[in-house]
């Protein structure tokens, strides 16, 4: 069976970094890469008029950045923005969660877990740093002590407010299961449930929701 492989494209105004990501990825075999740009004009064009799996974003770049970038495609195409940058800007970070990025890795990274980290994306799953979310906890918790979130808290079960406390606290499925003892699956049950009343995509915006008490 012929393995389908991972169709990207890197968008970074920076041409060493661009050209150097492209020659690390193109390097592993699950990975093709279809083009590299120079912003994120240039990547939304791309997107709409190719079939792109993942658009690897870096968070400044000219024309259109990042952010916007990430907003035009994961509405009006099917590839899924991954944001790259060296910058652990937290208004970025959220801005790029909430505009639909699937995930959000700094550049410095070691191959391997950039790897990891695409082929997670492509799986449907989000990919977040723990300095990155640690940096966003830190800044909105600064602004707003957890203890008094702003949530109507009237739509969710207590069950439902204990594990947003937890997702917001940055622990894992596996590590709610043992704080509040219950199953695996009945954690991943819960967040189901609680993106469906709020409309959430997945986790990472589930911990910005539960800590601001705001969806948008």
């Amino acid at each position: 069976s012929i393995q389908m492989k991972i169709k990207l494209i890197i968008a970074d105004d920076n041409s060493f970094i661009r050209e150097g990501l492209k020659i690390i990825l193109s390097s592993y075999e699950e990975f093709e890469v279809l083009e590299t740009v120079n912003d994120g004009n240039e990547a939304l064009k791309y997107c709409q008029n190719n079939e792109v799996d993942v658009a690897l974003l870096d968070v400044r770049m000219p024309n259109m950045n990042g952010v916007e970038a990430t907003k035009h495609i994961s509405e009006q195409t099917k590839t899924k923005p991954l944001i790259l940058t060296t910058f652990d800007d937290d208004e970025y970070i959220i801005d790029a969660v909430k505009n639909g990025a699937k995930g959000y890795l700094l550049k410095n990274n070691e191959p391997e877990r950039i790897r990891e980290a695409i082929k997670s994306v492509y799986h449907g799953n989000t990919v977040m740093q723990d300095l990155v979310l640690d940096k966003i906890r830190t800044n909105l918790s600064s602004n707003a002590s957890t203890a008094d979130t702003k949530i109507d808290t009237s739509m969710f079960t207590q069950r439902e407010l204990d594990v947003m406390a937890l997702i917001a606290k940055g622990f894992s499925n596996k590590e709610i299961s043992k704080q509040i003892y219950i199953s695996e699956g009945t954690v991943a049950n819960y967040i189901t449930s609680i993106l469906g009343k709020t409309g959430l995509e997945h986790r990472t915006q589930i911990a910005i929701f539960y800590i601001t008490g705001k969806v948008d």
